[in-house]
């Protein structure tokens, strides 16, 4: 997918997709609707549902902060199934229509039982499970990189996808992702966690916050480097909230030497990516 293409899905994404308690339904301008594709990403922060066409533009869609997983591992069941429900409920409502099938995905590495909680969670919610797929695989669906490295910096991990050829050939996943962020805020300004998750989604509020959170970016940068080592990459596309840090690519270009960059809108890449995974609705 061309850098046009890209910006303008995640644009049109980023215009449908809402809060759960936001007080008006976001607009829905596509019928007919014909096939769906949906994607549940369950991250350590976020929960995700998105909603595509057969054509893979985004129809709609909405996420949530939820602590249902950790790391890939769901650590909530009932919770996530109470919230995927509910999220899937609002949804329907919008598009006046069933939702029956699902792709999701996980970081690689873990463990293929513990995988399975994902799709768990995905039927409990009333959803036909499709397809689970690894996260930064799921994100270069979107991204299409030919030849590069998939950089998936989540709440809790960082997940690498190495692309040659528009083939993924190597994926890693070390724990090292947003809630890290949150913490050493938190520690470095004796304020509860909560607080810290406020300030660092706050743009205006990450330069100020760069000297504390540098050292985790640049463990991230520390995780990319030591995977790729061996590998031909011309370039690291970083994807996931966390990507959204002041200077985050800046960081891991200058400790790698690889030209970086971070699409728009980086924490709506990978949930799109897994709806684009083989999981065509057919009602």
């Amino acid at each position: 997918m061309s850098s046009p293409e890209l910006r303008q899905v995640l644009s049109r994404a980023a215009d449908l997709f809402h809060w759960v308690d936001h007080p008006e339904p976001a607009p829905f301008d596509s019928p007919p609707l014909g096939n769906l594709k949906v994607g549940v990403d369950l991250g350590t922060a976020y929960l995700t549902v998105a909603v595509l066409n057969e054509n893979d533009q985004p129809l709609t869609g909405e996420y949530q902060f939820a602590q249902v997983a950790r790391d890939g591992l769901v650590v909530d069941f009932v919770g996530a199934v109470d919230l995927v429900k509910r999220m899937k409920d609002s949804i329907e409502k919008r598009l006046g229509r069933e939702l029956t099938h699902a792709a999701s995905g996980f970081p690689p590495g873990v463990p293929r039982v513990e995988v399975q909680a994902t799709a768990h969670v995905v039927e409990a919610a009333g959803l036909i499970c499709t397809g689970l797929v690894d996260e930064p695989t799921a994100a270069n669906a979107l991204v299409g990189l030919k030849n590069g490295v998939i950089v998936d910096v989540g709440g809790g991990t960082t997940g690498i996808a190495v692309v040659e050829n528009g083939e993924v050939v190597y994926t890693a996943d070390e724990a090292t992702g947003g809630t890290h962020f949150s913490l050493v805020i938190a520690g470095a300004h004796d304020i509860l966690f909560e607080q810290a998750e406020r300030l660092k989604i706050d743009p205006e509020k990450q330069p100020e916050l760069f000297p504390v959170v540098k050292p985790v970016l640049e463990k991230v940068a520390s995780i990319v480097a030591r995977h790729i080592e061996g590998f031909h990459v011309p370039e690291i596309a970083l994807v996931g909230g966390t990507s959204a840090f002041y200077r985050a690519a800046e960081v891991v270009a200058e400790y790698t030497g690889i030209p970086t960059w971070v699409p728009d809108h980086p924490a709506l890449v990978t949930p799109i990516g897994m709806a684009m995974h083989n999981n065509v609705d057919p009602s």
